[in-house]
C-alpha cells in the first residue's frame, strides 16, 4: 500500500518540495494556514515558473474552523485596449506573445485579501518579509531546474525564444536549461523586495505599478495604469454541493468550479461505491461530459451572465443529468477548452483552519513575456476570450476571462475536512472527482488515490487531440472495457504529466492531517 504522510500540527501540499517547506517553515514559527501559502505561492512562483507566477492570476478558498468557507477571485480583467479593434484582421486572439498578454494579473492581489482575511480571524500576523524571504533568496541565489521546466522550455522554444525577454530569462545560454542547472532570476528577486518594502498593494498602486504599466506600454500590451490601479481581489460566494457524503464547495464563475462539483453530483447518483475500475472511469467521463456542456452554456464573467449557476447544482437538475448517463455507451465528444498550467497547493495548520489553493499563467511559460524591469512573466489568461461579438466569453475591456482554475474542499459527514485539487485545464475537474470518488467513496488511501493512474478527456500540456488518455500502467482489462463502450483511448506514459499534478490534505476528526502529493511533480506533503 502506498502511505500518506501524517503529521499532528500543520501539512502543506505543494507540486515542488521547496514551496512546501516555505509553508511548512511559517506554520512551525505559528503563522496561520493563510500566510504560510502566502510564503507557498511566492517561493513557488520562483522555482516553477513554467506553471505560475506574479504575472498570473490565483484563487483561494479558504475554510475557517467553524463557520461558512470564504472564497477570493483573484483574477484580472481585460485591459482598457484590449477591444475588438486592436486585434483587427484576426480570428482569434494570439495564445503567445504581447497580444496575448492582455489581462492584469491578479495574483499578488489575492496575497493581499487573504493576508486580511488571516487578520480578521485573529492569526497574529507575521511580517511580508518573512513571508517572502525564501522566494526573494530562491530568485537571487539561484535554484537547480527541475526536469518538469527543462522539458517545458526545450518543448516550446520554438513558439517563445523570441517572444520579449524569454530568451534572456530562460534560455539565458540560448538553448533550453538542463535538469539541475542553477537559475537565477535577479530581476524577480528585486521585485519580491521591492514588494516587502512597498506593500503588496504597490503591484497595482504604487512605484512597482508604474514600472510595470510603463513595461507594459513599451512592449505593446493593452493594458493601462488606470487598470492596475482598479483591480482589486473580491471576495465572493462559493458554489456549493450537498453530496451524500459531505458539503463540497468550489470556486464561482468566472472559474469551472461548476464543472467540478456537478460531476461529483451526477456520479453521486449512481453506484460509485461498488463500481469497477472501468465502471468508475466510464461513468467519471460521462459525468463529465455533460458538466462540460453546461460549463460551455454559462460559464463567464458573472457580471455579463444573468443564470443562477448554484441552481444548476439543485437536486432535481442534477438527477436528470444523471439520467442521461449510458452506462453500456460513451457519447459523442466535441472538443476541450485546451491546455492550462497551474499549481494546486493545500495548507492546514494546528487551529484547523484550511486552505485550497491555487495559482496560475495559463500556457506553460503564459504569454512567453517577460516585462524586463520586474522580471515578471505576464500569463496569456485573455487568450480564452472570443472575438465573436456575440460568444459567451466575447472580448470586452475590463471583462474577466473563463478561467480552468477551481480549488475545492469538502467537510464530510464523518467529521473529516478535506481539501484537494489539481493542475491542467480540462484534468482539473476530472482529476479532482478521481481523488474524492477514490478516497471518500471507494475508501481507497489518500496517497494510492492520487498516485494511481488517471485519465484525461480533453486537451492539456501542449496535447492538441480531445481521445481519452490514459497512463499506461492502468489495467489492460480497464482499457479493454472502455474501447468496448466506445472510448477512444489513447495510451500515455505510466507518470505522464498530461494528467496533471494533483494533491489533498485531510484533516481527521482526532486533528491528525494526512497529505498526499502527486509524484508526476516534484512536490511533497510536508508536516510537523
Amino acid at each position: 500500500m502506498i502511505q500518506s504522510n501524517m503529521a499532528p500540527q500543520g501539512m502543506a501540499v505543494t507540486p515542488h518540495h521547496l514551496a512546501s517547506e516555505s509553508a511548512l517553515a511559517i506554520l512551525r514559527e505559528g503563522g496561520s494556514a493563510i500566510e504560510a501559502m502566502v510564503a507557498a505561492a511566492a517561493t513557488i512562483a520562483v522555482v516553477y515558473p513554467h506553471m505560475n507566477g506574479l504575472g498570473g492570476d490565483g484563487f483561494w478558498l479558504i475554510v475557517p474552523p467553524e463557520g461558512d468557507p470564504i472564497a477570493i477571485d483573484a483574477s484580472g480583467a481585460a485591459g482598457s485596449l484590449a477591444t475588438t479593434d486592436f486585434y483587427r484582421g484576426k480570428t482569434t486572439i494570439p495564445h503567445r506573445g504581447p497580444e496575448s498578454a492582455l489581462t492584469v494579473a491578479g495574483t499578488v492581489s489575492g496575497w493581499q485579501e487573504a493576508l486580511t482575511v488571516s487578520q480578521e480571524l485573529d492569526y497574529a500576523p507575521l511580517p511580508l518579509t518573512r513571508l517572502l524571504r525564501d522566494a526573494i533568496r530562491y530568485a537571487a541565489e539561484g535554484i537547480p531546474v527541475t526536469l518538469s521546466q527543462a522539458a517545458a522550455t526545450a518543448a516550446k522554444a520554438h513558439e517563445l525564444q523570441h517572444q520579449p525577454g524569454f530568451a534572456a530569462t530562460f534560455m539565458p545560454d540560448n538553448r533550453p536549461p538542463l535538469a539541475g542547472s542553477r537559475f537565477t532570476q535577479p530581476a524577480l528577486a528585486r521585485t519580491l523586495g521591492q514588494l516587502c518594502d512597498s506593500g503588496l498593494d504597490s503591484f497595482y498602486r504604487g512605484e512597482l505599478a508604474r514600472q510595470l504599466a510603463s513595461d507594459m506600454h513599451a512592449l505593446g500590451m493593452p493594458i493601462l495604469p488606470e487598470d492596475l490601479q482598479q483591480h482589486r481581489a473580491r471576495r465572493c460566494q462559493p458554489l456549493h454541493l450537498a453530496h451524500s457524503k459531505g458539503d463540497i464547495w468550489n470556486l464561482a464563475p468566472p472559474t469551472q468550479g461548476l464543472v467540478s462539483l456537478a460531476i461529483l453530483g451526477i456520479t453521486d447518483r449512481l453506484d460509485m461505491a461498488q463500481a469497477t475500475e472501468a465502471q468508475t472511469l466510464h461513468r467519471i467521463v460521462e459525468a463529465t461530459k455533460q458538466a462540460f456542456t453546461l460549463r460551455d452554456r454559462h460559464i463567464t464573467d458573472p457580471r455579463h451572465n444573468d443564470m443562477d449557476i448554484q441552481g444548476l447544482l439543485d437536486a432535481d437538475h442534477l438527477d436528470m443529468l444523471a439520467a442521461a448517463v449510458d452506462e453500456q455507451r460513451a457519447a459523442p465528444w466535441g472538443t476541450g477548452r485546451g491546455p492550462g498550467d497551474t499549481v494546486w497547493m493545500g495548507v492546514i495548520d494546528s487551529s484547523g483552519l484550511a486552505v485550497s489553493f491555487i495559482q496560475s499563467i495559463y500556457h506553460e511559460f503564459g504569454s512567453g513575456v517577460v516585462l524586463p524591469g520586474s522580471g515578471i512573466t505576464w500569463q496569456n489568461r485573455g487568450a480564452a476570450f472570443s472575438l465573436q461579438p456575440d460568444h459567451l466569453l466575447a472580448l470586452r475591456p475590463g471583462k474577466q476571462p473563463f478561467h480552468t482554475l477551481n480549488p475545492a474542499a469538502a467537510r464530510l459527514k464523518d467529521g473529516r475536512l478535506l481539501v484537494y485539487g489539481a493542475m491542467g485545464g480540462d484534468g482539473q475537474p476530472q482529476t479532482q472527482a478521481a481523488i474524492f470518488t477514490r478516497h471518500v467513496i471507494q475508501n481507497m488511501p489518500l496517497q494510492q488515490a492520487v498516485s494511481a493512474p488517471r485519465w484525461l478527456l480533453g486537451r492539456t500540456w501542449g496535447e492538441r487531440s480531445d481521445s481519452l488518455k490514459m497512463e499506461a500502467r492502468a489495467a489492460t482489462e480497464t482499457v479493454a472495457q472502455l474501447r468496448s463502450l466506445g472510448h477512444q483511448v489513447e495510451l500515455l506514459p505510466d507518470f505522464s504529466e498530461v494528467v496533471g499534478h494533483a494533491g489533498a490534505i485531510v484533516r481527521h476528526t482526532n486533528g491528525m492531517l494526512e497529505g498526499a502529493f502527486d509524484p508526476r511533480s516534484n512536490g511533497s506533503a510536508a508536516g510537523f
